[in-house]
């Protein structure tokens, strides 16, 4: 498999997607929706079938907290996936948390 590491962040007012192009020309992505500068709902994550399990969500998951953080956001999980991860590194996490 082709290195899949070029991730990609695009805004658009108030929606954010996080993305990753795969080498079959779909695309791996997170969205959320900035409710205010300081807290951010992450309401999807989507990973193409052939690519699952293969840590691209985590990854995905990964560059929202550390935005996040460096950006002085809170999140609130709405996507099932994300609110898993939060569960999984309390309380690492917890700083980010809304």
């Amino acid at each position: 498999m082709t290195d899949i590491t070029d991730f990609a962040m695009r805004e658009d007012g108030q929606r954010r997607r996080y993305f990753l192009s795969m080498p079959n020309g779909e695309e791996a992505r997170l969205t959320l929706v900035k409710t205010s500068a300081t807290h951010w709902i992450a309401d999807h994550t989507f990973v193409p079938v052939p690519y699952r399990g293969r840590d691209i969500a985590e990854r995905l998951v990964d560059r929202l907290i550390a935005d996040a953080r460096k950006e002085g956001a809170k999140i609130t999980a709405t996507c099932w996936y994300v609110a898993d991860a939060f569960k999984q590194h309390a309380p690492d996490w917890d700083d980010v948390r809304a």
